[in-house]
């Protein structure tokens, strides 16, 4: 089998996505960030507003519109209700990043099947994964940036810039700067240049280094068209979104400058070799390529330096850190599969044991999980526990049996056996996880009410319910509608308590509606997902 996945590696690391995550990724609710990508894409396909994109009818010029065209295209072609559709197109993104990687590593002149390793690495780091459902841009920008690092690496090593490439470049820097502005540029590429400049030390003309940096320059303001034409058309609104944007940078979520630095626990499986392979003393003498990994080294460490640098800091910027942390942490598992069997000194050792035993341990025991909820699961719930922990079972015995017999190489693919398994068979259980509370907005879609909100509805809400939501703006004056009755969404205020709205409706609680699947005690409810419907009769 391993000699099969390393046959075709850019369709295993393709089929790997797809398989973990392409068909049942639509059991996960849909985040904040996501919603407002999905409404934006439903509205460009219900009021065609393609150019000045909208959220719930207002102006949502906060990011540029590349992804949501993408994913409205995929919505037309799919249904733009289908959340697995929606899904789809932010998962080849995140195909394209495992493939780039790999791409990349065959160009630092690293052996197919170490390459290969680095494509499986980056695509089963946790944050990789979950920036895919917790923020699509994210995935979009620095998957477009990772193919034109691709690009620039081959003119880069030919010292020479043909069409094709050349054309390329540019296409895919401009994809970059459409799907979430200069983010990119300065966190993977600029660190890309850096290390590069640093390990790598190119060679060649200066003209051809000027060809270069034209071509950046032409693909960012080509990348930059639809920030001028909304400045243009719509000024003031762009203006008063800019710079709260900006504001942002310096006042919002602000961390002091050592904040990144547990980086690598983001790579989660990968943690322990994401942390040794750091270990720049220690790994150099034992790499077959020391420039490839003092590139990868230096590409992992400028990228945290220019994140920390900034005082707006969250944990999803992390995200584009993990894609040449994935190449260094192939180094160490590259070294491991080639040198295990000799190690001698516990010190080498027992990390390896105790990284790969623990996950080895952890499917082993997910039938404890089964057998403690038995009792309240049935159907095809408890079919697909018994299903998940067998087959979690044979992986995890299976990593003990190689790892007593000292082969790395089959443990690291039964790692992503292990990844493999929970994506396919444990993310279906986890939209049988519902409390007695949920209750989606959604049941309200076909009933053709004359909804608003009235304090704070939130995205999810109006992506639940397939279609506007409008507002009664508190700060504005009410913009009472002109239907004698209508239905009102609120959170936090009842409405009788708003003495112009008492004194010109009878209002009557309809029901409450929750998005919550975690229980009220929960720390993983959220009070936003939670609402109440009343219905307004004007006297």
């Amino acid at each position: 089998m391993i000699k099969l996945i390393e046959k075709y590696p850019i369709a295993s690391l393709l089929l790997f996505v797809m398989v973990m995550l392409g068909f049942t990724i639509d059991a996960i609710p849909v985040s904040i960030m996501e919603a407002r990508n999905f409404i934006s894409a439903r509205e460009m396909l219900t009021d065609n507003n393609w150019i000045l994109t909208t959220m719930n009818g207002e102006a949502r010029y906060q990011k540029p519109p590349l992804p949501t065209w993408i994913t409205a295209f995929f919505g037309m072609l799919f249904g733009i209700k289908s959340v697995l559709a929606l899904r789809w197109p932010a998962l080849l993104f995140l195909a394209s990043i495992g493939i780039s990687t790999y791409l990349i590593s065959k160009k630092l002149e690293l052996s197919k099947a170490h390459s290969l390793i680095n494509g499986f690495i980056v695509l089963s780091s946790f944050y990789v994964i979950g920036i895919t459902i917790e923020a699509p841009w994210d995935i979009y920008t620095h998957g477009f940036m990772l193919m034109a690092l691709f690009q620039l690496f081959i003119m880069l090593k030919q010292q020479k810039t043909n069409l094709l490439n050349s054309l390329l470049f540019v296409l895919f820097i401009a994809g970059s700067v459409l799907s979430k502005g200069p983010v990119s540029l300065y966190v993977l590429f600029l660190s890309f240049a850096i290390a590069y400049a640093i390990a790598l030390k190119p060679k060649g003309h200066l003209l051809h280094f000027l060809k270069l940096l034209s071509l950046l320059i032409f693909g960012i303001v080509l990348g930059g068209w639809w920030y001028m034409h909304v400045r243009i058309a719509d000024p003031e609104t762009f203006a008063a979104i800019a710079a709260r944007e900006t504001s942002n940078w310096s006042s919002y979520n602000v961390r002091p400058f050592y904040y990144y630095w547990s980086f690598f626990v983001q790579s989660g499986l990968w943690t322990i070799p994401a942390f040794i392979s750091l270990l720049y003393p220690y790994l150099k003498s034992r790499v077959t390529n020391l420039k490839a990994y003092r590139f990868s080294f230096f590409w992992t460490i400028i990228a945290v330096v220019l994140l920390s640098v900034i005082p707006e800091k969250k944990s999803r910027y992390l995200m584009p850190v993990l894609i040449p942390l994935a190449i260094n942490i192939g180094f160490y598992i590259e070294y491991l599969i080639r040198e295990f069997k000799n190690l001698k000194d516990k010190r080498e050792t027992i990390p390896v044991y105790f990284q790969f035993g623990l996950i080895a341990s952890i499917a082993s025991l997910f039938w404890v999980i089964w057998f403690f909820s038995s009792s309240v699961l049935s159907g095809t719930v408890l079919i697909r526990f018994i299903v998940t922990a067998i087959v979690l079972l044979i992986i995890g015995v299976t990593i003990f049996k190689n790892l007593k017999s000292k082969n790395i190489k089959n443990v690291f693919y039964l790692v992503i056996a292990f990844m493999l398994s929970v994506g396919l068979f444990t993310l279906p259980i986890a939209e049988t996880h519902t409390t007695t509370g949920y209750k989606p907005i959604s049941e309200l879609q076909d009933k053709n009410l004359n909804l608003y909100h009235l304090d704070y509805v939130a995205p999810e809400m109006i992506y639940n319910y397939g279609n506007k939501i409008p507002s009664l703006k508190i700060d504005e004056g009410y913009n009472i509608p002109i239907e004698k009755t209508f239905h009102l969404l609120t959170r936090t205020k009842q409405p009788d308590t708003i003495e112009v709205l008492s004194k010109l409706y009878k209002m009557e609680f309809i029901d409450t509606y929750d998005l919550n699947r975690a229980s009220k005690d929960s720390r993983s409810y959220n009070k936003r997902l939670f609402n109440h419907l009343y219905k307004l009769t004007r006297k």
